[in-house]
Protein backbone atom coordinates (compact mmCIF):
# COMPACT_ATOMS: atom_id res chain seq x y z
CA UNK A 1 0.00 0.00 0.00
CA UNK A 2 1.04 3.88 -0.69
CA UNK A 3 3.11 5.06 2.07
CA UNK A 4 4.20 8.48 3.03
CA UNK A 5 7.74 9.19 3.20
CA UNK A 6 8.94 12.75 4.74
CA UNK A 7 12.22 13.86 3.35
CA UNK A 8 14.26 17.07 3.76
CA UNK A 9 15.44 18.87 0.53
CA UNK A 10 17.66 21.71 0.06
CA UNK A 11 17.93 24.48 -2.14
CA UNK A 12 21.77 24.90 -3.62
CA UNK A 13 23.25 27.66 -1.40
CA UNK A 14 22.10 25.53 1.99
CA UNK A 15 24.39 22.48 0.85
CA UNK A 16 27.79 21.39 1.81
CA UNK A 17 30.27 22.57 -0.96
CA UNK A 18 30.87 18.85 -1.99
CA UNK A 19 27.41 18.72 -2.34
CA UNK A 20 26.99 22.04 -4.10
CA UNK A 21 29.26 20.74 -6.91
CA UNK A 22 27.12 17.72 -7.17
CA UNK A 23 24.43 19.51 -8.03
CA UNK A 24 26.13 21.80 -10.29
CA UNK A 25 27.56 18.87 -12.09
CA UNK A 26 23.98 17.35 -12.75
CA UNK A 27 22.59 20.47 -14.43
CA UNK A 28 26.02 20.50 -16.69
CA UNK A 29 24.91 17.52 -18.00
CA UNK A 30 20.96 18.62 -18.37
CA UNK A 31 21.22 22.34 -18.68
CA UNK A 32 22.34 23.00 -21.68
CA UNK A 33 20.07 21.27 -23.72
CA UNK A 34 19.07 24.35 -25.32
CA UNK A 35 20.30 26.85 -27.65
CA UNK A 36 22.20 28.79 -25.37
CA UNK A 37 24.43 29.96 -28.59
CA UNK A 38 21.47 32.05 -30.04
CA UNK A 39 23.22 35.45 -29.19
CA UNK A 40 26.30 34.36 -30.18
CA UNK A 41 25.17 32.96 -33.19
CA UNK A 42 23.58 36.07 -33.90
CA UNK A 43 26.51 38.13 -33.41
CA UNK A 44 28.48 36.15 -35.75
CA UNK A 45 25.42 36.93 -38.62
CA UNK A 46 26.04 40.47 -37.74
CA UNK A 47 29.86 40.28 -37.88
CA UNK A 48 29.89 38.20 -41.24
CA UNK A 49 27.20 40.96 -43.40
CA UNK A 50 29.65 43.92 -42.46
CA UNK A 51 32.67 41.88 -43.38
CA UNK A 52 31.24 40.45 -46.71
CA UNK A 53 30.01 36.98 -46.04
CA UNK A 54 26.60 35.82 -47.22
CA UNK A 55 26.19 32.56 -44.93
CA UNK A 56 24.59 29.89 -46.51
CA UNK A 57 21.08 29.00 -44.89
CA UNK A 58 19.48 25.72 -44.51
CA UNK A 59 15.87 24.29 -43.25
CA UNK A 60 15.46 23.02 -39.93
CA UNK A 61 12.38 21.24 -39.47
CA UNK A 62 9.98 22.31 -36.37
CA UNK A 63 8.30 19.53 -33.54
CA UNK A 64 5.05 20.84 -35.10
CA UNK A 65 5.28 20.71 -38.71
CA UNK A 66 6.81 23.08 -40.99
CA UNK A 67 10.54 24.29 -41.02
CA UNK A 68 12.47 27.77 -40.87
CA UNK A 69 15.17 28.72 -42.48
CA UNK A 70 18.69 28.80 -40.38
CA UNK A 71 22.52 29.65 -41.32
CA UNK A 72 25.15 26.80 -41.88
CA UNK A 73 27.01 27.71 -39.09
CA UNK A 74 28.29 24.82 -37.30
CA UNK A 75 30.22 23.66 -34.63
CA UNK A 76 31.87 20.89 -31.87
CA UNK A 77 33.40 21.45 -28.21
CA UNK A 78 34.80 22.07 -25.96
CA UNK A 79 37.39 19.38 -24.61
CA UNK A 80 38.88 17.42 -27.74
CA UNK A 81 42.10 18.97 -29.90
CA UNK A 82 39.61 18.60 -32.91
CA UNK A 83 37.18 20.49 -31.88
CA UNK A 84 36.07 23.97 -33.55
CA UNK A 85 33.80 25.76 -35.30
CA UNK A 86 32.77 26.07 -39.39
CA UNK A 87 30.33 27.73 -41.72
CA UNK A 88 29.16 27.82 -45.26
CA UNK A 89 28.71 31.11 -47.48
CA UNK A 90 30.16 33.44 -50.00
CA UNK A 91 32.48 36.14 -49.29
CA UNK A 92 32.68 39.42 -51.19
CA UNK A 93 33.61 42.90 -51.41
CA UNK A 94 31.76 45.18 -49.10
CA UNK A 95 32.93 49.43 -48.91
CA UNK A 96 33.97 50.49 -45.27
CA UNK A 97 33.66 47.32 -44.06
CA UNK A 98 37.23 47.94 -41.84
CA UNK A 99 35.48 50.82 -40.43
CA UNK A 100 31.89 49.12 -39.63
CA UNK A 101 33.57 45.88 -38.05
CA UNK A 102 35.34 48.69 -35.79
CA UNK A 103 32.37 50.50 -35.22
CA UNK A 104 30.32 47.62 -34.03
CA UNK A 105 32.85 45.66 -31.87
CA UNK A 106 35.76 48.82 -31.08
CA UNK A 107 37.64 46.92 -28.73
CA UNK A 108 38.23 43.32 -31.00
CA UNK A 109 41.37 43.24 -31.99
CA UNK A 110 41.16 40.26 -33.79
CA UNK A 111 38.47 41.25 -35.75
CA UNK A 112 40.02 44.37 -37.04
CA UNK A 113 43.36 42.68 -38.14
CA UNK A 114 40.72 40.31 -39.79
CA UNK A 115 38.88 43.04 -41.66
CA UNK A 116 42.09 44.99 -42.60
CA UNK A 117 43.80 42.01 -43.86
CA UNK A 118 40.98 41.39 -46.06
CA UNK A 119 40.49 44.84 -47.19
CA UNK A 120 44.30 44.76 -47.95
CA UNK A 121 43.40 42.08 -49.91
CA UNK A 122 40.95 43.23 -52.51
CA UNK A 123 42.72 46.71 -53.15
CA UNK A 124 45.54 44.32 -54.81
CA UNK A 125 42.71 43.16 -56.87
CA UNK A 126 40.81 46.05 -57.43
CA UNK A 127 38.00 44.76 -55.25
CA UNK A 128 37.48 41.92 -57.46
CA UNK A 129 37.79 38.54 -55.18
CA UNK A 130 35.30 36.47 -54.04
CA UNK A 131 35.66 33.07 -52.40
CA UNK A 132 32.72 30.42 -51.84
CA UNK A 133 33.13 28.44 -48.21
CA UNK A 134 31.67 24.89 -47.71
CA UNK A 135 31.60 22.41 -45.14
CA UNK A 136 32.88 18.58 -45.75
CA UNK A 137 33.81 15.95 -43.38
CA UNK A 138 32.61 14.79 -40.41
CA UNK A 139 33.97 17.47 -38.39
CA UNK A 140 33.56 21.41 -37.41
CA UNK A 141 36.69 23.30 -37.19
CA UNK A 142 38.36 25.94 -39.65
CA UNK A 143 39.90 23.47 -41.31
CA UNK A 144 36.67 21.43 -42.80
CA UNK A 145 36.01 24.11 -44.61
CA UNK A 146 36.81 23.97 -48.45
CA UNK A 147 37.76 27.46 -49.63
CA UNK A 148 37.49 28.99 -53.52
CA UNK A 149 39.16 31.87 -54.04
CA UNK A 150 38.67 33.50 -57.26
CA UNK A 151 38.57 36.92 -59.07
CA UNK A 152 35.83 38.28 -60.92
CA UNK A 153 38.24 40.03 -63.57
CA UNK A 154 36.34 41.08 -66.52
CA UNK A 155 39.58 40.23 -68.58
CA UNK A 156 40.58 36.95 -66.91
CA UNK A 157 43.29 38.18 -64.59
CA UNK A 158 44.13 35.92 -61.87
CA UNK A 159 44.40 36.91 -58.21
CA UNK A 160 47.79 38.64 -57.16
CA UNK A 161 50.44 36.49 -55.69
CA UNK A 162 49.55 35.47 -52.16
CA UNK A 163 45.96 36.93 -51.95
CA UNK A 164 44.23 34.41 -52.74
CA UNK A 165 45.98 32.50 -49.50
CA UNK A 166 45.52 35.74 -47.16
CA UNK A 167 41.71 35.73 -47.93
CA UNK A 168 41.50 31.38 -46.93
CA UNK A 169 43.29 31.80 -44.03
CA UNK A 170 41.27 35.30 -42.60
CA UNK A 171 38.34 33.73 -43.38
CA UNK A 172 39.08 30.32 -41.17
CA UNK A 173 40.53 33.45 -38.82
CA UNK A 174 36.77 33.94 -38.50
CA UNK A 175 35.99 30.56 -37.53
CA UNK A 176 38.18 30.29 -35.40
CA UNK A 177 36.95 33.68 -33.75
CA UNK A 178 33.08 32.11 -33.77
CA UNK A 179 34.67 29.62 -31.84
CA UNK A 180 36.96 31.46 -29.21
CA UNK A 181 33.46 33.41 -28.99
CA UNK A 182 30.89 30.30 -28.08
CA UNK A 183 33.97 28.92 -25.71
CA UNK A 184 33.63 31.99 -23.95
CA UNK A 185 29.87 31.76 -23.86
CA UNK A 186 29.68 28.37 -22.90
CA UNK A 187 32.51 28.66 -19.86
CA UNK A 188 30.72 32.30 -18.54
CA UNK A 189 27.13 29.75 -18.76
CA UNK A 190 28.92 26.74 -16.87
CA UNK A 191 30.09 28.87 -14.57
CA UNK A 192 29.48 28.13 -10.50
CA UNK A 193 27.92 31.14 -10.07
CA UNK A 194 25.82 31.42 -13.40
CA UNK A 195 24.27 28.00 -12.14
CA UNK A 196 23.42 28.55 -8.85
CA UNK A 197 21.42 31.88 -10.16
CA UNK A 198 20.07 29.22 -12.40
CA UNK A 199 19.23 26.96 -9.77
CA UNK A 200 17.77 29.69 -7.81
CA UNK A 201 15.41 30.45 -10.48
CA UNK A 202 13.58 27.66 -11.00
CA UNK A 203 13.82 26.31 -7.90
CA UNK A 204 15.55 23.36 -8.00
CA UNK A 205 16.07 21.05 -4.98
CA UNK A 206 18.40 18.37 -3.45
CA UNK A 207 18.94 15.92 -1.23
CA UNK A 208 21.53 16.78 1.40
CA UNK A 209 24.02 14.31 -1.00
CA UNK A 210 23.30 16.76 -3.24
CA UNK A 211 21.35 14.84 -5.26
CA UNK A 212 18.35 16.78 -7.94
CA UNK A 213 15.10 15.94 -6.18
CA UNK A 214 12.42 18.19 -7.40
Amino acid sequence: MPEIVEITVYCIGELGQTEQQRARNWFRQVGFDHDWYESVYADFETVCSLIGIDLRAKAVHLMGGGSRSSPCIFFFGFWSQGDGACFEGTYSYVPDAAKAVRDHAPRDGALHAIADALQAAQRRNFYQLRADIRHHGRYYHEHSMTIAVERDSPIGQAPAPHTEGIVIECLRDIARWLYGRLEEEYEYLASDTEIDEALEANAYTFTSDGRRFG
